[in-house]
């Protein structure tokens, strides 16, 4: 590749073909995850599938149909100039806000968290493309000059608004995501390593302050601890324990019911018969684990690593800081969903109900992920625009 001067001492290279301005292998990665999710989805809701009870399909054509218009949303948030992104900053940050303020009043009340608007026959979760808004405006914070303790400050606060409101839903699984992409944005901005520390020791504080206190109800304390208690121990909890745990347990019997191979598609016992609850969403991956065996498990989650390597490195190849903290904010959140949702069905994490990227059944999650996939190719992009000499 070859470059020309131009004003300003910079540098504009030739432009490439239209291949060499995306990234095609995590775009192949997302539409091969994107179509193992729809077969997962659909032997999770297609019933019995029988003479007397023909499949159900209804859930497939909706994963399919968001699945396309995500794919169109990723391919504007691709295109979109930087500047307009930062621009929208205000006006989405503000709008998030109104939208979760919202739900507390308007919202729809489903498995006892209040976080949906129920549109005609679809729901919307505003709290999903919050993730991108927070991520976008902390890219805006946090690019730049170093960063000192008043813009640490001030990216922690535009933070824990949100977090609060969800919080009041409640959505504690959403709220780790938050979190967690909270924390990772700061860490990978030029913050000095004192504040760092200060951080931490922070949220060492405010974590022990929120287990000691009522802000969280008993039986969100239950769901973050009962993966690792015993029967008894669990029986002692209450019923709502006993129910996490019944969940966690059938997931489990699900992916060791397909060991190496799987018992193939739409041939899992424990999916047909629905014995895993929320199989369709939260615990997709043991629709995975139990017909397409450890093999196939192994295979979606490569796929998903070969997105965050991809992820990571249009990330180190930004040009802008402002790019480099939106392709860090995106991979923390992926990385997190992924390991979150796939580690509950198999005990090793806390059953929370975090979506798994691509694969879960949800219009909102779908949406979200697929923007968030439009935003990284715009960053890779962008870096075929100008050279900085």
């Amino acid at each position: 590749m070859t470059t020309f001067p131009a004003a300003g001492g910079r540098f504009r290279e030739e432009r490439d073909p239209w291949w060499f301005v995306v990234d095609p292998l995590l775009i192949l990665s997302v539409m091969a995850i994107t179509a193992m999710g729809a077969l997962l989805v659909y032997s999770a809701t297609r019933g019995l599938a029988t003479e007397l009870d023909p499949a159900d399909t209804s859930f497939l054509t909706r994963q399919v149909f968001f699945a396309v218009v995500g794919a169109g949303l990723g391919l504007f948030a691709a295109l979109i100039n930087i500047e307009r992104i930062r621009s929208l900053v205000s006006v989405t940050y503000i709008s998030t806000l109104g939208l979760l303020l919202g739900i507390l009043l308007f919202g729809a009340d489903i498995n006892g968290t209040q976080a949906w608007y129920r549109l005609g026959g679809f729901t919307f979760q505003p709290s999903e493309p919050g993730k991108l808004v927070l991520i976008v405006t902390l890219a805006t914070v946090f690019s730049g000059d170093r960063v000192g303790f008043q813009r640490m400050a001030a990216g922690l606060l535009l933070a824990g608004i949100p977090i609060g409101l969800i919080l009041l839903q409640p959505d504690l699984g959403t709220v780790l995501v938050y979190i967690v992409v909270t924390a990772v944005m700061i860490m990978m901005s030029n913050i000095s390593m004192r504040l760092i520390l200060l951080l931490v020791l922070a949220a060492i504080t405010a974590i022990t302050m929120i287990f000691t206190s009522d802000v969280l109800e008993d039986y969100q304390k239950d769901r973050l601890t009962v993966f690792v208690l015993d029967d008894e121990a669990v029986a002692e909890l209450g019923a709502d324990a006993v129910r996490v745990a019944y969940n966690a347990e059938q997931s489990q019997i699900a992916i060791g019911n397909g060991g190496l191979t799987g018992t193939g598609l739409f041939q899992g016992t424990q999916t047909s018969s629905n014995l895993v609850p929320e199989q369709q969403t939260d615990f997709i991956f043991s629709v995975a684990g139990e017909e397409l065996g450890f093999r196939g498990a192994a295979i979606l989650l490569v796929l998903f690593a070969v997105v965050i390597v991809r992820i990571w490195r249009v990330a180190v190849r930004a040009s802008d800081e402002f790019d480099r903290l939106m392709a860090v904010g995106v991979m923390s959140m992926f990385v997190f969903q992924v390991f979150q949702s796939a580690g509950m069905t198999m005990g090793m994490m806390p059953v929370t109900g975090i979506p798994m990227p691509f694969v879960s059944y949800g219009g909102s999650s779908m949406l979200t992920s697929m923007i968030a996939i439009g935003l990284i190719l715009g960053v890779y992009r962008r870096r075929f625009d100008y050279v900085r000499a």
